[in-house]
């Protein structure tokens, strides 16, 4: 189906070249791209925030979706992968709108709470350590506005999800248990989406 989206050529660029990438796997997929981008047009996104950058296909689809005037602050604990997203930031020609924070998101999320951003940010994509998921959820909730966009990915581990072994790595049972109290919570208006490896949509109440 990848013929059938439209798809930015700067971002079919990064795409290609990210694909033999070591952890290529940490990437948005194109149609998850698309779904961003489209996302934040339409509710006229203007401030956008991530955790978990990897080569900013992310943030550069955001940049995209929310046009010149649209600010991204991304989140990102690798100096390498920051670097490489900077660049790619550079020649999309949107490295004036986009602020790389390099530490730990359980940390910097809580700093810029402190600095005032709470309630500043249209949308909000999870895309990092899945054992934080719960906690990096709650910091959105405080930093997205009343309405705003909460997104999270890789909801399905590959479907490990749906019944958790003891041989499962940690984070397969707690995104079980996570998934269903998202269902519950009547903080958000929830949707799960088979996007890529499962996409949740949260629109803040």
């Amino acid at each position: 189906m990848q013929s059938a989206l439209r798809e930015p050529d700067i971002l079919r660029q990064l795409r290609e070249e990210t694909m033999g990438h070591r952890v290529a796997k940490m990437s948005l997929a194109p149609e998850q791209g698309a779904l961003l981008i489209f996302l934040l047009r339409m509710m006229g996104a203007k401030r956008y925030i991530e955790v978990g950058s990897f080569l900013g296909y992310s943030s550069i689809a955001a940049a995209i979706g929310m046009g010149p005037d649209g600010e991204v602050v991304a989140c990102d604990i690798c100096d390498e992968f920051t670097v490489q997203a900077e660049s790619w930031w550079k020649r999309a020609g949107v490295d004036h709108q986009a602020t790389m924070h390099l530490g730990r998101g359980i940390e910097t999320l809580p700093r810029l709470i402190e600095e005032g951003a709470a309630g500043t940010f249209d949308c909000m994509l999870i895309d990092a350590d899945k054992p934080n998921y719960p906690n990096y959820y709650e910091y959105a909730l405080q930093l997205v506005r009343q309405g705003g966009l909460i997104i999270l990915d890789n909801m399905f581990l590959n479907g490990r999800v749906a019944a958790p072994h003891e041989k499962h790595p940690r984070s397969v049972a707690i995104l079980h248990e996570f998934n269903r109290q998202l269902r519950d919570d009547q903080r958000v208006e929830h949707c799960i989406l088979p996007t890529g490896d499962g996409m949740t949509l949260l629109l803040k109440r």
